[in-house]
């Protein structure tokens, strides 16, 4: 299996704030990558550079064997790399149709909008019922299904999530946390998930990766991670 993506001796942060500290691991073409960790390891801020929102200090990411290291961030949902931050960020004072329609504006995704529009409201029904409602109306659980549905109107072949589950209920954070699975397993699309229910995400996930201080500590098969109680004890608060 080919990797989508490959992260090399990746160093980042903010101003002189070292966060990431060589960071090095890859996500095979098709499967659902985890990166698990405490509060304040990095997790957000390693999604925000493969995206391209924060720039890096040393090393590479390459993206389908091409180097991204250095690519705008607006440059790379065009590539077939979107990004869903946490909270999922709606416009919520445009219409749920409006908000899919924002993620089309690379030029191969424009061309056949509609299409896309139908394609990925299929794939979460309620949406097709909310398409004329303001997405600020929307419940929480029904925002992230946008949030999601509007990273895939660009036709990515990546999809980077960061905290798909704050704010819902358990229920409503199984329900996200299976279409991500889904997606994964029957349209071939990799994802690299960063998710504060440890145990729910490490029961989809093929691969597992603990951030811990701005490092890589250890990776593995997501199963065995779920096996090992001293791994859960030492890095993911179980």
């Amino acid at each position: 299996m080919s990797d989508e993506l490959v992260v090399e001796g990746l160093c980042a942060g903010y101003n002189d704030l070292g966060v990431l500290h060589n960071v090095a691991f890859s996500v095979p073409h098709g499967s659902v990558a985890a990166i698990v960790g405490a509060n304040g390891a990095g997790k957000s801020t390693l999604l925000s550079t493969i995206a391209g929102l924060i720039p890096s200090s040393a090393g590479r990411i390459a993206f389908k064997g091409r180097d991204i290291t250095r690519e705008n961030a607006d440059a790379l949902p065009g590539l077939g790399l979107a990004l869903v931050p946490e909270g999922g960020r709606l416009f919520p004072f445009m219409t749920v149709e409006e908000n899919l329609q924002l993620g089309a504006y690379s030029p191969h995704a424009r061309s056949g909008m509609a299409a896309r529009i139908r394609e990925v409201t299929a794939a979460f029904p309620v949406l097709t019922e909310r398409r004329d409602q303001l997405a600020g109306k929307l419940s929480g659980g029904e925002r992230q299904m946008c949030a999601i549905a509007r990273a895939l109107m660009c036709r990515p072949s990546l999809l980077l999530l960061d905290e798909p589950s704050v704010g819902l209920s358990p229920l409503m954070a199984e329900k996200v946390l299976e279409i991500v699975a889904g997606l994964a397993r029957d349209e071939g699309l990799s994802v690299l998930i960063v998710e504060q229910r440890v145990t729910e995400v490490l029961e989809i996930a093929d691969e597992a990766h603990i951030l811990d201080h701005g490092c890589i500590v250890r990776s593995g098969r997501a199963q065995q991670f779920l096996a090992d109680r001293s791994i859960q004890e030492a890095y993911m608060g179980l």
